[in-house]
């Protein structure tokens, strides 16, 4: 069935041919496990069977999809190449003329626009770390400059700064940014509103990271690619193409129980089970079931990104097999009083008024520490408390954060701009505050404690739910 509509239509599970327990079953797999999802959609025949949020996340907002943004840079290339803007098997040096370094060497010579998409570009390793220690902000010329050991298209290797290069071209032969470009042509169509798209410090658009979209969005587009391109009566993406990108184009392992091993096409995973899918760091997934008609769309925190992929084999898969079944009224009311109720909870109810009394809005002078952070201050009230954090350089960042609910607020704390935040503390022990702070549009979850060991002395623990650096910063100490 081909959806329509900019909202996609919503259904029952039965209705669509899944059992409501199947659902439940996930969802209790996913909870055994302790992976943190942040929302999912399942999709089946171009209809919503189930969706839900772990609040504070919720529909409107949208989520950092780092990764799983290649897949949209490449749908890009695919209609540019449609409109006769570039092609293929075009050599990618020929597109940086001023950037190459100087002596090309014939695998960087040989190497075209196919292999960034395919990730066969010959690098032995992710050019990102090349870009990442480039200090003149040209990404495109680290990327040149990096060594290309292999022949293209005989080895693949995971390159984030292959995917930065097809936007690059994108950029240089349109003269629009990727957002822009895939403005009209597939965010307009799908109904995606207020796309972003994180930039270079040139003005290029990321590609292989840095689209936030909502996990709606991410579902419509699985939907697009599950319908071979076509959407309310227009083909928005060639059908050739589709089936091009999601097949496999280089071998990346030899298959096995590994969803990392089953082959690579244009920027998409193939799968077990003969699915394929979008994904990103920290579990950012799009995953198009052909054989089941069926699309799911998740947004998480979690670096158990193996383990979700199982649970939809193990507990949804199985499940999509038939045609409509028979309503089952007990099950529906339990599968909705259970997305209702999924939440990742603010930290509990507590207070310790003498202590609060004594350290309210102290100010503490830190020692030198890897955060960069210079001297805290914690003010006391009925119902939240606000952390004043000082880096360095001088820069001020208020925390608001509820006490045994979750207060919204905004922050660019760890971040590149400004995120919605919602934040929540309590006193774990008689001693030790903990702060809870959560950026609602991306994966990421801190938790501070500061210990006070006297009234005159803290010790501050940070951690990171997930990063892909170390997840705890060494202990920070400071005096009043």
């Amino acid at each position: 069935m081909e959806n329509t509509s900019l909202q996609l239509p919503r259904s029952r599970p039965e209705a669509l041919g899944i059992p409501g327990a199947a659902i439940l079953d996930f969802l209790d797999e996913v909870q055994a496990k302790g992976i943190e999802l942040h929302s999912f959609m399942l999709l089946r025949r171009g209809q919503v069977a189930a969706e839900g949020w772990w609040g504070p996340y919720a529909p409107e907002l949208p989520h950092m999809l780092f990764s799983l943004s290649k897949s949209f840079t490449s749908t890009a290339i695919g209609l540019a190449v449609h409109e006769g803007l570039l092609s293929l098997e075009e050599k990618v040096v020929t597109y940086f003329p001023d950037d190459l370094p100087e002596e090309v060497s014939p695998n960087l010579a040989a190497m075209n626009i196919r292999h960034l998409l395919m990730m066969g570009t010959g690098n032995d390793q992710d050019t990102m770390g090349a870009i990442d220690r480039c200090t003149d902000g040209n990404w495109a010329k680290a990327f040149l400059a990096a060594p290309v050991e292999h022949t293209p298209g005989t080895h693949f290797v995971y390159n984030t700064g292959a995917t930065y290069m097809l936007s690059a071209i994108l950029q240089s032969v349109t003269g629009q940014t990727l957002l822009q470009f895939l403005q009209k042509r597939l965010f307009e169509p799908l109904g995606i509103h207020n796309p972003t798209w994180e930039s270079c410090p040139r003005g290029i658009n990321t590609g292989g990271f840095g689209l936030s979209i909502t996990t709606e969005d991410i579902a419509k587009f699985g939907q697009l690619f599950l319908q071979q391109g076509a959407w309310n009566g227009s083909q928005l993406i060639p059908e050739a193409w589709v089936e091009e990108a999601t097949s496999k184009q280089i071998s990346n392992g030899d298959g096995g129980e590994s969803d990392w091993a089953q082959g690579y096409g244009y920027q998409f995973w193939r799968c077990r089970h003969g699915a394929y899918r979008g994904d990103g760091a920290f579990g950012q997934f799009c995953i198009v079931m052909p054989e089941q008609e069926a699309v799911l769309a998740v947004t998480s925190g979690t670096n158990q990104m193996q383990e979700v992929m199982n649970a939809v084999w193990e507990r949804l898969l199985p499940a999509m097999a038939g045609e409509k079944l028979p309503l089952d009224e007990e099950t529906q009311d339990r599968l909705q009083e259970r997305i209702r109720s999924l939440q990742l909870a603010p930290l509990a109810y507590s207070i310790q008024p003498e202590l609060e009394s004594a350290v309210n809005g102290k100010n503490y002078v830190l020692d030198d520490n890897d955060m960069n952070w210079s001297r805290i201050s914690v003010r006391f009230e009925a119902d939240q408390a606000v952390v004043d954090l000082y880096e360095t350089g001088g820069k001020h960042f208020a925390l608001p954060l509820g006490r045994g609910i979750w207060l919204e607020g905004t922050s660019d704390l760890i971040m590149p701009r400004e995120t919605a935040t919602v934040s929540s503390f309590t006193w774990k022990s008689p001693d030790t505050l903990e702060l809870s702070i959560r950026f609602i549009e991306t994966p990421f979850h801190i938790t501070t404690d500061i210990r006070f060991e006297t009234e005159d002395a803290v010790v501050l623990d940070h951690r990171i739910n997930v990063s892909f650096g170390p997840n705890e910063a060494p202990p920070i100490t400071g005096r009043a």
